[in-house]
Order: C-alpha cells, then sequence, then structure tokens
C-alpha cells in the first residue's frame, strides 16, 4: 500500500473500532475499505479479523467497570465462542464464501427483531427461573454466533446482544460490556488459526490494528453514556445498514 491507502485503512480501523464498541458489525467498514486498496477477499477478511484484536481489548478496558464481577460468566459461555471461533475459521478456509452469503442477512435481521421485543420478552419471562449463565440454550446460540464470528463476522455484535440480552438479567449497558469480551475472543481465536494456516497482509493487520484500538476507546466512552433506547435503536439501525450492505 502506497500514497493515501495506508491513511485510509487506519481511519476505517478508527471507525471500525468505534463502532463495534457501540454495538458491532465494524468488519462492514474495514472489510471493503481493505478490498478498494487491493486485497484479495480471503486474504482481507483474514488480515481484518487479526487486526480487529486490539480494538476488542481497548474496548473491553472502557466497559472494565460494567465487566466487574461477570469473570465467571464470562468463563462459561467464552468457552462457546471460541469453539465456535474455530469451527468458523477452519469453514472460512474449506468452504467457498457463498456458503453463508444466504444465511448471513436472515441471521442479522432475526437479532434486530430480537433486540426491539427483548423488552417485552423479558418481562414475560421474568416469573421462570433463569439460569445465571444463561443456560444450555445460550451457550449453544453463543456457540453458533462464534461460528459465525470466525467465518465473517459482520454484525456478530447485534447477534449478541440479542441473545445475551434475553438470557442475562442485566441491563443493556451490562450486556454490551459482555459482547465485547465474546466478540473479542472470537476475533482471537480465529486469528490465531488463520495466523497459523493462512496468508495475513500484516502491513494490512497493523494499520487496522492501530485505528481500532483508538476507536475502542472511543466508542467506549460514547456507548457508555447512551441511555438504553438509544443504544438499543443504535444495535437496529447497525443491524439493518449490515443486511443492506452484505445485499
Amino acid at each position: 500500500m502506497s500514497g493515501w491507502e495506508p491513511l485510509a485503512v487506519i481511519l476505517a480501523g478508527i471507525s471500525a473500532g468505534a463502532i463495534n464498541t457501540v454495538v458491532g458489525a465494524g468488519t462492514l467498514v474495514t472489510f471493503p475499505t481493505l478490498l478498494a486498496v487491493g486485497l484479495p477477499p480471503v486474504t482481507a477478511n483474514v488480515s481484518n479479523t487479526v487486526g480487529l484484536i486490539p480494538g476488542s481489548v481497548s474496548a473491553a478496558w472502557g466497559y472494565r467497570r460494567e465487566l466487574a464481577g461477570q469473570q465467571s460468566r464470562l468463563l462459561r459461555i467464552g468457552t462457546a465462542t471460541m469453539l465456535g471461533a474455530i469451527t468458523g475459521a477452519v469453514l472460512l478456509l474449506a468452504l467457498p464464501e457463498s456458503a453463508f452469503e444466504a444465511v448471513v442477512p436472515a441471521l442479522i435481521l432475526l437479532a434486530c427483531l430480537l433486540v426491539l421485543v427483548q423488552p417485552v420478552l423479558v418481562r414475560q419471562l421474568r416469573s421462570r427461573p433463569r439460569h445465571p449463565h444463561g443456560g444450555p440454550v445460550a451457550w449453544l446460540l453463543i456457540l453458533v454466533t462464534g461460528g459465525y464470528a470466525g467465518y465473517f463476522g459482520a454484525g456478530q455484535g447485534v447477534i449478541l446482544i440479542a441473545v445475551l440480552g434475553l438470557v442475562m438479567e442485566e441491563t443493556l449497558q451490562h450486556v454490551n460490556a459482555v459482547k465485547n469480551v465474546l466478540a473479542g475472543l472470537g476475533n482471537l481465536v480465529a486469528a490465531v488459526v488463520f495466523v497459523v494456516v493462512a496468508d495475513v497482509d500484516w502491513q494490512a493487520a497493523a494499520l487496522i490494528a492501530v485505528g481500532t484500538a483508538t476507536g475502542g476507546i472511543v466508542g467506549a466512552g460514547i456507548a457508555r453514556r447512551l441511555p438504553e433506547m438509544a443504544l438499543r435503536a443504535t444495535a437496529v439501525a447497525v443491524g439493518l445498514a449490515a443486511v443492506a450492505l452484505l445485499r
């Protein structure tokens, strides 16, 4: 890369880091940018996944107060994310890109619907016993989301917010904090697989990393000040934008 291209990738990384922290789908900024500067699709996807990791770390740091006391929960459901991400990363390298193209928009639309109706569903479920970590159903749903994260991941934050919001008896800000950790864990595990068996464009990954690390801190400051309704509306808006861009 030369000329304007490195700056464009860094700016895309800053935007993606902020978007991922607030709700998710920052990949929809960085992935097209890497394609625009000439990277092949799989190389762009692999390099993007590696570059997103610092943004996840800074986002988790920005949400450290909301993460306090959630270590046990994160250990339990984090295993689902890890196993799913490994599976998704292997599928990315083994299957054609068209394999998930029909499923991804439907998944994100379903997630948007779940985010919208979550308050109603939570009220309906409030009288029933709920597992502190979400139980087996939540674990399986997070496993599937982790698989999607390892494969492509655009909009995974919206899906995670929807799933976690239904199974966790926490505020949406606490849900968003857990989402950031799980999304980062999924990227980290997939990145390890990619570094071992795939071609990573390290210049692109480094530029994305610089941008997302900055954007993650900025995004955490924004997201933690948003009222719950505004955060919910942002999740839905980003999800719909993701569907529009992926079609």
